[in-house]
């Protein structure tokens, strides 16, 4: 077995990134179809390792250590964006999109119980394939499959994981295709650049030393991250159990308001936003090429029924996000982000919406809107869903 290090992984990673620009630029149709660069390298990485097992053992090892960290660093990054000053403004949109991220949710669960039933299995087995691992993610769905077991769901753990990772896949590949078309029907063009949006305290004199302010953004982002260490540990003690970037979200989003108010304290948000790029690839990248395609293929029909019934039925979900969030590009850029993070991860919306956005034009207010809702309020409304289901059909 070819065992990988911590730095031969990342370079696979980094190289599956630029193995996915490369089909890109050969494949005009992958671009055409918003298809992230991470997911396309991730899933060529994955599956060429795949083709290459032999007698049901792998042949290659990774050392995935960088993997939460990296994402912990890209969620970082966001909570960064969170300004109060651009709540002001976008206040009414995030209660908005929150509350049809909500309706939605329950819907998976409605939709995933009721087939279940249908097929003579247990009703929870469909809630766990549906809001828990979809808008979950596969943190909240490892985080409530002991209590799915106890409650009488055999396997809970396997179909948990193998849930949130298929969902992974479908919220990379379908989300932009879904959200382009909707662009490119309607003939939707980008209002303006987020630099009007969010602008830098400060000045343009930290603008123009590009060294220092990604020196800046690294020293902020990884403080950050430390303080956030805390307070995870914090809502550990008290029984909460979150997503582990949560706190460094937190952490971050004190530290953007605090230099709002004080330029000595300023974040350099560009620089933070180019940092959060690179940790935003780099994850999606090592996370996909280290999937086992294998356990997908041997998925039970059961569960491939009811991921494609969510999968369909979000598709309907985006279009209703498009007319009720202005029916205008930034909309159709957070029907994007929606199906992203409503089967997958909020690193699949962002994804998503950067393949968007760097395709049409800059969309300012789906990318302060869709963050807040999938990293952070959907989180908690997504943990009281579960345990209603859980108590009413366990």
């Amino acid at each position: 077995m070819l065992a990988l290090g911590l730095t031969e992984t990342l370079a696979l990673a980094a190289l599956a990134v630029a193995a996915g620009q490369g089909l890109r630029r050969t494949l005009p149709v992958l671009a055409r179809y918003d298809l992230p660069a991470p997911v396309l390298g991730g899933l060529l990485v994955a599956l060429a390792v795949s083709l290459l097992r032999r007698d049901g053992q792998d042949v290659v090892r990774f050392d995935t250590t960088l993997q939460a960290p990296l994402m912990i660093a890209f969620f970082t990054t966001v909570g960064f964006g969170a300004s109060l000053r651009l709540l002001r403004v976008g206040g009414v949109q995030v209660a908005w999109f929150l509350g049809i991220a909500t309706v939605a949710a329950l819907a998976q669960n409605l939709l995933g119980a009721g087939l279940a039933t249908a097929m003579g299995l247990p009703p929870l087995l469909g809630v766990l394939a549906g809001s828990v691992t979809l808008t979950g993610g596969p943190a909240t769905g490892l985080a409530f499959a002991p209590l799915f077991e106890q409650a009488g769901v055999s396997g809970a753990t396997v179909i948990a994981v193998s849930a949130a990772m298929t969902g992974i896949v479908m919220g990379g590949l379908f989300g932009g295709p879904v959200a382009g078309r909707i662009i490119a029907r309607r003939g939707l063009r980008s209002a303006g650049a987020r630099a009007a949006v969010a602008p830098v305290p400060g000045g343009s004199a930290h603008a123009t030393d590009t060294g220092a302010a990604l020196l800046r953004a690294v020293i902020l982002i990884l403080l950050a991250m430390w303080l956030g260490g805390y307070l995870s540990r914090g809502f550990s003690s008290l029984g909460v159990t979150l997503p582990a970037y949560i706190g460094a979200m937190l952490a971050a989003a004190v530290l953007r308001n605090l230099g709002d108010r004080q330029p000595l304290l300023h974040v350099p948000i560009q620089a933070v936003e180019d940092v959060g790029a690179v940790a935003l690839s780099l994850f999606i990248a090592m996370a996909l090429m280290t999937l086992k395609l294998w356990e997908l293929v041997d998925l039970a029909l059961p569960l491939l029924v009811l991921l494609t019934a969510q999968a369909l039925l979000l598709v309907g979900l985006c279009r209703l996000v498009f007319r009720l969030m202005g029916g205008d590009f930034d909309a159709a850029v957070m029907a994007g982000g929606f199906y992203g993070f409503m089967m997958g991860t909020t690193a699949n919306a962002v994804a998503n919406m950067q393949t968007l956005t760097d395709r049409y034009g800059p969309a300012p207010r789906a990318f302060l809107v869709v963050p807040l809702v999938g990293a952070f309020f959907i989180d908690f409304v997504n943990a009281l869903l579960i345990t209603v289901f859980l108590n009413v059909l366990g």
